[in-house]
């Protein structure tokens, strides 16, 4: 890892002015459950509790407690377990929120409207506060990739902190579209955020027979079919890459601080992006 590094940087870790809570179904087990999120002392990090369980155990989130990664990311520490934590993740992150406390009373995170526009509006209600101590980063200084067929994620060496995702389906209502952001917590709620989770028609019977996609309605997820989307209107022209964008942020916020670095990716999933995430940590 430290070939790849470069020189190694300082910054101001924050957290919440005060704690908030999201009530809504989760997408793959359409249990409810209510999120309660709440500012963390420095070099804690970002870690989940179940509160429904005994003794109400602590979940990290690092990339060492990642078990699943089929259509979500699930963490998992000895029997307690969390699922569908990337939108959450992923706005605490794009947010510039260092450590919180993240206590949800069930299996899963709520999905609430499919995407983090929910999340971004009470973090940013709450407030942002910076405290004294520091974390490190490091910059990368040369390529990283993982592959699989023609999909793959990539940390580029770079001048700024950037996420850039393309898709390429076949439905000619998505076909190939890109998104790129440059790291910004001012612009992540309005650019990134609103983007919804997306599914296609053909695959709601297979998925659900298989126990996933529960709780997942028109109400919650953007549906395309071979004849168009069928719940219409999009948020943005390109608003299934920038899901995949935000899907992006929250799986890499695994590895605790963002490195310097372009991160890159093409028809990519939740299992390549935390195999990148293991790949930029190995020695």
């Amino acid at each position: 890892m430290v070939n790849r590094q470069g020189c190694i940087t300082q910054q101001k870790t924050r957290s919440l002015s005060e704690a908030f809570s999201c009530h809504g179904v989760g997408l793959h087990t359409g249990a409810v459950a209510t999120a309660r999120v709440l500012p963390a002392e420095s070099g804690r990090g970002r870690y989940f509790v179940r509160t429904d369980l005994p003794d109400a155990p602590e979940i990290p989130a690092r990339i060492e407690f990642v078990r699943e990664t089929m259509l979500s990311t699930e963490l998992v520490n000895g029997d307690a377990k969390i699922r569908t934590v990337e939108h959450l993740l992923a706005s605490l992150a794009g947010m510039g929120i260092d450590n919180a406390r993240i206590e949800v009373d069930g299996a899963e995170v709520p999905l609430l409207d499919g995407s983090a526009r929910s999340w971004t509006s009470a973090i940013a209600q709450a407030g942002v506060i910076e405290q004294t101590a520091e974390v490190s980063s490091f910059i990368i200084t040369e390529p990283v990739f993982v592959r699989h067929g023609d999909a793959f994620v990539a940390a580029l060496p770079s001048a700024e902190l950037r996420f850039s995702y393309g898709i390429d389906f076949e439905l000619s209502a998505i076909g190939n579209q890109w998104h790129s952001w440059q790291f910004d917590p001012d612009t992540f709620a309005q650019e990134i955020a609103p983007a919804r989770t997306f599914g296609f028609a053909d695959q709601i019977e297979q998925l659900r027979a298989n126990g996933l996609i529960k709780g997942g309605s028109l109400e919650n997820a953007l549906v395309c079919s071979t004849d168009g989307w069928i719940n219409p209107p999009l948020r943005f022209s390109n608003e299934p890459a920038r899901h995949k964008l935000l899907d992006l942020i929250g799986d890499l916020s695994l590895l605790g601080t963002f490195p310097t670095a372009h991160f890159l990716a093409y028809k990519a999933s939740h299992g390549l992006h935390t195999q990148l995430v293991r790949q930029l940590l190995s020695p």
